[in-house]
């Protein structure tokens, strides 16, 4: 990227508050940056790096005042933090993609693959399974019989599509990625042995969906576990079989979704929150990290703890919990 941050605001709508020939050659972080570098501040506890930065072009909110003493080029915009993912998103989408079948790979005979699709070496896919255009199968990958993968969808070195399941189009998952493995069904007999029970289901991964590295969403005993649209997915996370999780929600890393529960939409889930099984949550519902989540949960509620509670509620508690010593030395008086 190189061009004036004069240009740059008219493409992003900003307002100019410094020089507007100021030349802008990449991005870094505020405390980081260079000359020609843009960076941004988002959250107001960075805004004393103005003080100190190089960097030639700071995105900031609207409303953003804070003393400029070194001069600095402020652009002026509703959403810094959206903003600068715009333009990363921007700059992703002009770098050149792969194409073509690197060799060695194995593609089963009858499985077309798009003249704009990119296949690496060492892949393996199998017998019926359908790969949409732009397609970008990286080395290592294994798709599995009758499975699918979406147009213009990533599937990083090492994923694993077990047979039958189906990537929407334009998901992004990440290297060690297990989609479609056998969720954790045994029957115990009267001897005390533990039988498998078959996992006959599949997964359905639906349109924009991002999963991290080593997350892994079991297929389902029968029917399909599914992630519903635009929903991402962070590093090691634990989706059970027969989970069905609905459209535009985030879960941080290590989060863990025990079988048959139902989420709802555009929930955000903290990091090593713990969802137990065959429960409901709804829409809108905000869960602080390591909560645990054992029974059904409405909409546009703030939780955490174990058992997760009113945000306030857990707030007191902790309180209450650090003033133990001194109430009973109190009582004890």
């Amino acid at each position: 990227m190189e061009m004036t941050t004069g240009a740059l605001a008219a493409m992003i709508n900003a307002e100019i508050d410094g020089d507007q020939d100021a030349k802008l050659y990449g991005f870094a972080k505020i405390e980081e940056a260079a000359p020609g570098q843009l960076t941004f501040i988002a959250n107001p506890k960075y805004a004393h790096f103005l003080e100190s930065t190089l960097a030639s072009a700071v995105l900031v909110s609207r409303d953003f005042f804070h003393p400029n003493p070194k001069g600095v080029t402020l652009l002026k915009v509703d959403d810094p933090y959206s903003t600068l993912a715009q333009l990363l998103r921007l700059i992703q989408s002009m770098a050149p993609r792969k194409k073509g079948i690197e060799q060695p790979c194995f593609i089963a005979e009858g499985v077309e693959i798009p003249a704009d699709a990119y296949i690496g070496a060492f892949s393996y896919i199998g017998k019926g399974a359908c790969i949409g255009k732009g397609a970008q199968i990286y080395p290592q990958v294994y798709i599995g019989e009758d499975a699918s993968v979406g147009e213009n969808t990533c599937l990083y070195a090492g994923v694993k599509v077990y047979q039958g399941c189906r990537i929407g189009d334009r998901c992004i998952l990440h290297s060690g990625v297990v989609i479609g493995g056998d969720g954790f069904g045994f029957a115990p007999s009267r001897e005390g042995v533990y039988e498998k029970l078959p996992q006959t289901g599949i997964v359905v991964i639906e349109d924009d969906v991002e999963i991290g590295a080593n997350t892994t969403v079991d297929r389902a005993t029968f029917g399909c576990t599914r992630i519903g649209k635009g929903t991402k997915l962070d590093n090691l996370i634990m989706v059970a079989h027969n989970v069905e999780i609905g459209t535009n929600n985030v879960f941080a890393a290590q989060s863990g979704i025990a079988g048959s529960t139902k989420i709802g939409n555009s929930n955000r889930v903290g990091g090593q929150v713990g969802f137990a099984g065959h429960i409901s949550v709804g829409n809108n519902n905000e869960f602080g990290a390591q909560s645990g989540i054992p029974k059904n949960v409405g909409d546009n509620q703030r939780l955490m703890g174990y058992p997760a509670v009113d945000y306030g509620k857990f707030a007191r508690t902790v309180v209450y919990i650090n003033r133990l010593n001194e109430l009973f030395a109190s009582l004890k008086k």
